[in-house]
C-alpha cells in the first residue's frame, strides 16, 4: 500500500483531509488483495462494478447495494482487513439491536475507537459538558455499541462512568408478545437502580433514553435530584419528537441542558446534536467527515429529497478498519444543510419508520 494512501487513512477528525480523497483511498485499501478484508474481497466480483476504478468520491458510495443484511451471518474475523496483519487489535464485536431481524455484526478496531472517541468527546466539549464529572449511563452494553461509546465519552472528559445495563431486545420481545405489565416492571427495575446511584453519587451528566426520561418525570424525588445537581442530560436511542423535547427541556428538566445523540451499530459511532440550538429548534445532527456520510432519500425512488423534506436516512461508514456503504437505515428524517466543513446531509427530527420489511418497528426502552 503506497505511503500516501496510508497517510490519508490515518487522518484524524481534525486533519482536514478531502472527503473524496479519503473515500478513494479507503476503497483502494478495502479492495486491494493485500489489504482488504476476506468479506469485501469475496464480494467484489459480484458487485457489478469495479470499486477501485469506479468509486472516485463520496457520491459514488451510492453505487454499492445495501449489503448490511449479509452482516447477520458473516464471520467477524472476515471483516478485519488483511492490511493490519498481526497488528490488528479487535476491541469489540458489536451487534445491532435486532429491531429489523437477526442482529448484524461489525468489528471495532483500536484505531477506529480512537477516532470515534475523539470526535464524540470533542463535540461534548463544544456543548460545554463539565470535565471530570461523574456520569450515569443507562444504556445497552455487552454487544451493543452505545454503552461503549458513552463510557468512553465519560472517560474522554476525565470523569468516572457509572452505568446501569439494559436489555432492549428483551423489552421488545415483551411488548411484541403483549406482555406490557412485564415490560413496565422491567422499566421500574431500571428506574430503581438509577435512584440508588443518583442518591449516593455526585452525578453531573446523565445519559438515558427518552422513555426513561419520561419515566423519571413521574418520580418527584428523582426530578428534585436531577434538577438539583445534574448539569447535562445526553439522550438517544428511541425517538424524541420536537414537542417532547421542548416539554422536557422547559418544564420537566428546566435547569438541565438536554443534548441529543444519534448513532447506531452500522455507523460505528454517535453524532451529537448541533451546538447552539434552542429547545424549540429542530434537533440537528451533522455528519462526521470524512468517516460518516448521511443522505436523506425518497424511499421509493432513492433520489435525494429537497432540503426541509422528510425521507429515509442512508448512512455510509468509511474508515481504514471498516467499510459499510449505502446502508438504508430504519429511520426517517428531515434533510438539513450540513455544518460548514461537513460533506453530505445533516438530519433533523429523526424518527423510526413505522414498518421495515413488513414488520412493525418496536422501540421499547431503547
Amino acid at each position: 500500500m503506497p505511503y500516501e494512501i496510508a497517510a490519508v487513512l490515518d487522518a484524524g477528525p481534525a486533519d482536514g483531509v478531502d472527503p473524496d480523497e479519503f473515500v478513494r483511498a479507503a476503497v483502494r485499501w478495502h479492495f486491494d488483495p493485500e489489504t482488504g478484508s476476506p468479506y469485501w474481497l469475496d464480494r467484489a466480483g459480484r458487485l457489478g462494478f469495479d470499486p477501485r476504478r469506479d468509486v472516485r468520491g463520496v457520491a459514488d458510495l451510492a453505487l454499492f447495494p445495501d449489503l448490511t443484511h449479509e452482516l447477520r451471518d458473516v464471520r467477524a474475523t472476515d471483516l478485519v482487513p488483511r492490511g493490519y496483519g498481526t497488528r490488528a487489535r479487535v476491541l469489540n464485536v458489536f451487534e445491532s439491536g435486532g429491531t429489523t431481524g437477526a442482529p448484524k455484526r461489525v468489528v471495532q478496531l483500536d484505531d477506529w475507537m480512537r477516532h470515534s472517541s475523539d470526535q464524540v468527546a470533542g463535540r461534548l466539549r463544544a456543548h460545554g459538558l463539565p470535565v471530570g464529572a461523574h456520569w450515569l449511563t443507562v444504556a445497552p452494553t455487552g454487544p451493543h455499541l452505545v454503552g461503549d461509546v458513552l463510557q468512553r465519552a465519560a472517560a474522554g472528559l476525565g470523569g468516572p462512568g457509572l452505568s446501569i445495563d439494559m436489555d432492549p431486545r428483551w423489552v421488545r420481545s415483551l411488548i411484541a408478545a403483549g406482555r406490557t405489565e412485564e415490560a413496565e416492571a422491567y422499566t421500574d427495575h431500571l428506574v430503581e437502580q438509577c435512584r440508588r446511584v443518583l442518591l449516593s453519587q455526585d452525578i453531573r451528566v446523565l445519559a438515558a433514553t427518552t422513555p426513561l426520561l419520561e419515566r423519571f418525570a413521574r418520580e418527584d424525588d428523582l426530578l428534585e435530584i436531577i434538577n438539583g445537581k445534574v448539569e447535562a442530560i445526553v439522550w438517544g436511542g428511541t425517538h424524541m419528537d420536537p414537542d417532547t423535547r421542548d416539554l422536557l427541556s422547559t418544564e420537566v428538566f428546566p435547569d438541565v441542558r438536554l443534548i441529543g445523540m444519534y448513532g447506531n451499530t452500522m455507523m460505528l459511532t454517535a453524532l451529537l446534536e448541533r451546538v447552539g440550538s434552542a429547545a424549540s429548534d429542530p434537533c440537528v445532527f451533522d455528519p462526521v467527515s470524512p468517516y460518516v456520510f448521511l443522505s436523506v432519500v425518497d424511499p421509493v425512488t432513492g433520489e435525494r429529497v429537497e432540503v426541509g423534506e422528510r425521507g429515509r436516512v442512508v448512512v455510509s461508514h468509511v474508515s481504514r478498519s471498516m467499510l459499510i456503504p449505502n446502508n438504508a437505515e430504519r429511520d426517517t428524517a428531515l434533510r438539513v444543510r450540513p455544518a460548514e466543513g461537513q460533506t453530505g446531509d445533516a438530519v433533523a427530527d429523526v424518527a423510526p419508520a413505522p414498518t421495515v420489511a413488513g414488520e412493525a418497528v418496536i422501540e421499547g426502552v431503547y
